[in-house]
């Protein structure tokens, strides 16, 4: 079996961790293709074992790869979704982080987890995609994100105004900082931060939240993921800034953007006890009361 790592930074204090992984590995016959760059930063600590493979930016993760294991927090498993793509590979996050509200593994799970792959005693729990059009080429390796789209000002601290269209039809012109799109899977980050709602994975949504709206009659809004939402932007700036998850461009007034649901999704892996209702319960805290 070969199983991909990928990892983008890590402390001296986690290098047990990425030992301990290639051991279990080593102990079951597992082939690591690790990311490039880990492979070169791990190196100068460990001895790497001498059957590994490797994927970078430059090289796609080979056809073989069974699992994807995520070590860090959720902007890693973020990440990872650029390299899998619409291989169907499932992903696997072990939280390195702080939160791990995607990455719900801990690092001291990895024998079990790897046990419980080997044994299929598992679930994929398929994540809706959201795919990114431009009239210019950006993020042209891959326009798609797990958790957002999002506008926002960028060389002024003045409002900017997105005049946003629903299927063709005006929806209407957001003054704010900023606006996102979020799937789903990203209700729980920048979208919830902005006063937007949670929503199950399963849902066939969008929100569309304001970034610190000034017109204070617009709220979140939840959409079908059916549909196409496109923007035009403008304000007293030349360029503002358009994100998929982490990954930005800088566009001006002339670029055409639209969004709607990617034609493929990608899996999660949920081992024996997670499930979202708990991860809410133990990562949000939700509907915890102090007082009992």
């Amino acid at each position: 079996m070969h199983i991909a790592i990928y990892n983008r930074v890590f402390q001296n204090e986690d290098i047990h961790v990425f030992k301990n992984l290639l051991e279990v590995f080593s102990s079951n016959q597992i082939v690591p293709i690790l990311f490039h760059g880990l492979a070169k930063r791990l190196s100068e600590h460990i001895t790497l074992p001498t059957n590994h493979e490797l994927f970078s930016d430059f090289m796609p993760l080979p056809c073989k790869t069974k699992f994807v294991f995520s070590l860090g927090g959720d902007g890693t498993m973020l990440d990872v979704v650029k390299y899998v793509g619409n291989s169907n590979i499932p992903i696997l996050g072990i939280n390195m982080g702080r939160l791990g509200f995607l990455a719900s593994t801990g690092a001291d799970e990895i024998k079990f987890a790897v046990d419980s792959l080997l044994k299929g005693a598992f679930l994929l729990d398929p994540r809706s995609l959201i795919h990114l059009d431009s009239s210019i080429p950006i993020f042209s390796d891959s326009p798609f994100a797990l958790n957002e789209f999002s506008l926002h000002r960028k060389d002024s601290s003045s409002l900017i105004k997105i005049h946003t269209y629903l299927n063709g039809e005006f929806l209407c012109t957001y003054w704010a900082d900023g606006l996102i799109v979020s799937t789903p899977t990203g209700s729980t980050g920048y979208s919830l931060s902005c006063g937007g709602p949670i929503i199950f994975p399963q849902a066939n949504s969008f929100v569309i939240t304001p970034v610190a709206p000034h017109n204070l009659n617009v709220r979140p809004l939840i959409i079908s993921d059916n549909s196409i939402v496109s923007f035009e932007v403008e304000g007293r700036a030349d360029h503002f800034l358009c994100t998929l998850d982490a990954r930005s461009e800088s566009i001006d007034s002339s670029v055409s953007l639209a969004v709607k649901r990617e034609e493929f999704s990608i899996s999660l892996i949920r081992l024996e006890g997670q499930n979202f209702l708990n991860t809410l319960q133990t990562k949000l805290y939700w509907g915890v009361d102090r007082r009992n």
